[in-house]
């Protein structure tokens, strides 16, 4: 039984580069969401593959990791090269309130729940190879690297591993590119309202963690603090910095770190 009133997912026939489309009706969201999916190559006959969210960040929707960032084209190399098993790639929007939700409860719609419940059901409802079985990854960028880390924390028997690029990482900072109050972000009051706290509170249960951040970022000082609170606490995990700012070059040259993070881990 589906847990959704109503699916639409696209046509065989006119999908292209292993892409499909996915619009469910969320009761999180109050409405409608989109799912872009990218299915490997030659996994008709493969079960129980790994599924990773990708979140987007603000301004975005669930196109812009594949039609500006290549996430398919760069899963599909790794996966030819053997260098990673193959995996689904599932990217969601975020349930396009204001310039960004932040993957949180708001008054809106609980965009938490939609991420962490809706999405992994939709994928499971609608592409063969994923299961129940399937292991669970969750990363994204800018604001889907803010909700990668949070609800990656917040969830730890749910994900495998978590990642994140040039992320977000306190919801203070969302004003630096939306137009929405601050006071909207915080009204729900029952969420960490940081990384950091997300983490602390899931100490000890939390799985492999990863993120990383341009050295010319507007966000590198708030990842180096995050890495420093961190390691003040004991709480184990995998920090880079790299050349590059707050960019789709960025993104796209580096979602590779996250896949082969993700693979490694899912051998543990």
């Amino acid at each position: 039984m589906s847990i959704f009133r109503t699916t639409e997912i696209s046509d065989a026939a006119y999908e292209s580069n292993g892409l499909r489309f996915i619009t469910v009706k969320s009761q999180h969201l109050k409405g409608r969401g989109d799912i872009c999916v990218f299915v490997p190559e030659q996994t008709s006959h493969l079960k129980n593959l790994p599924l990773v969210l990708l979140l987007h960040g603000v301004y975005g929707s669930a196109w812009v990791w594949t039609h500006k960032g290549a996430a398919h084209m760069t899963t599909q190399q790794l996966i030819r090269m053997q260098k990673i098993r193959p995996m689904v790639l599932a990217m969601p929007s975020d349930g396009l309130w204001g310039d960004g939700t932040a993957y949180q409860l708001l008054a809106s719609g609980d965009y938490e729940k939609w991420i962490v419940e809706d999405v992994p059901a939709a994928v499971k409802e609608n592409i063969a190879c994923v299961s129940d079985a399937s292991p669970l990854c969750i990363s994204g960028l800018s604001m889907g690297g803010f909700g990668a880390l949070r609800l990656g924390a917040a969830y730890p028997d749910i994900f495998k591993a978590i990642s994140a690029h040039s992320a977000i990482t306190a919801i203070e900072q969302m004003p630096l590119f939306v137009e929405e109050p601050l006071d909207l972000y915080q009204e729900a009051g029952q969420q960490a309202s940081s990384v950091y706290l997300s983490m602390e509170a899931n100490q000890g249960k939390l799985p492999p963690i990863r993120f990383d951040c341009g050295k010319d970022d507007l966000l590198i000082e708030y990842n180096r603090e995050l890495h420093a609170k961190l390691t003040k606490s004991g709480i184990s995990h995998v920090y880079e910095e790299f050349e590059g700012g707050h960019s789709w070059s960025y993104w796209k040259q580096h979602l590779s770190d996250t896949l082969l993070f993700f693979d490694h881990h899912l051998n543990d």
